[in-house]
């Protein structure tokens, strides 16, 4: 059994067909929605070959936008296929664990959409899409780092991997303050105390003479809503102290210290000279 073509040419968004297959792109108006509900109720009967992909699934799953006018769609066969308001794609090696199914609607799962939208957003974009992942429980940095592994040699993958290593990167506290250490000397710093309790919170690196706390975040640690309330919180009752709280993450700290050396450095002469103006007054 096939479901004609003229069936649906009025709404380009809910199918595309031939004789022995039916590719489901969406389920705008009376007719995408009547497609959705036949083929699952006769799913014996028809073969679904193709799926919305790159940024048609990223709008499907909230976590991005599909661009005016176009389609994106993956084909599970080599084709030629052209059709207007269409970019279809043929993905012969995609695997069937990268397809999965929402509001009836074929689709690349959370992961291939992230690998595969990164081959055409900006950096900044496919962070964004990662957030919104994230924001949407569909998959959170760590789990998408560590499916990466699955993704070798396709050409979003790098990309994603160099994001992701920023943002779950950690250190244990013995490697951090190894690496810390010497950040923190070299940017003139006396050695910290560490691990102390300090206006009710425990803290990473502490200078009391200065008024100076640093805290360093490994994401893991640091992503969920109440965590992140706990940290505005810490911060605060510094602040509340007349205290300076600042944030490195760990992969600051081992990959970027001079970025954290020149930061600690400036934050470090900013508390000395104010302390200098309070003696002369």
């Amino acid at each position: 059994m096939s479901i004609p073509t003229p069936a649906f040419s009025s709404d380009p968004r809910a199918a595309v067909a031939d004789e022995r297959s039916v590719t489901i792109l969406g389920a705008t108006g009376s007719i995408g929605a009547s497609t959705i509900d036949l083929i699952k109720r006769e799913r014996a009967s028809y073969r679904v070959e193709a799926v919305s992909a790159h940024r048609s699934a990223a709008a499907l799953w909230g976590i991005g936008n599909e661009r005016r006018g176009r389609v994106d769609v993956s084909v599970r066969r080599r084709c030629e296929l052209r059709r207007p308001g269409l970019r279809i794609r043929s993905r012969t090696t995609l695997a069937p664990a990268d397809i999965l199914e929402h509001d009836g609607i074929p689709v690349t799962s959370p992961t291939r959409t992230l690998v595969d939208l990164a081959t055409e957003l900006s950096p900044l974009g496919i962070e964004r899409a990662v957030n919104e992942a994230d924001k949407h429980d569909l998959i959170d940095p760590e789990a998408l780092r560590s499916a990466l592994s699955s993704y070798e040699g396709e050409p979003g993958a790098p990309l994603l991997r160099k994001l992701l290593d920023k943002r779950t990167f950690r250190l244990s506290d013995s490697d951090l303050e190894i690496f810390f250490h010497p950040i923190a000397a070299e940017a003139g710093l006396p050695f910290p105390l560490s691990k102390q309790i300090v206006n009710g919170w425990e803290v990473d690196f502490y200078w009391p003479d200065l008024g100076l706390v640093v805290e360093t975040d490994g994401l893991r640690y640091h992503r969920t809503a109440s965590t992140q309330t706990r940290d505005a919180r810490r911060d605060r009752a510094h602040a509340l102290a007349g205290m300076t709280p600042l944030r490195f993450t760990h992969y600051e700290v081992r990959y970027e210290p001079s970025r954290v050396r020149t930061e600690l450095n400036r934050i470090a002469a900013t508390l000395r000279k104010r302390a200098s103006d309070i003696d002369h007054t």
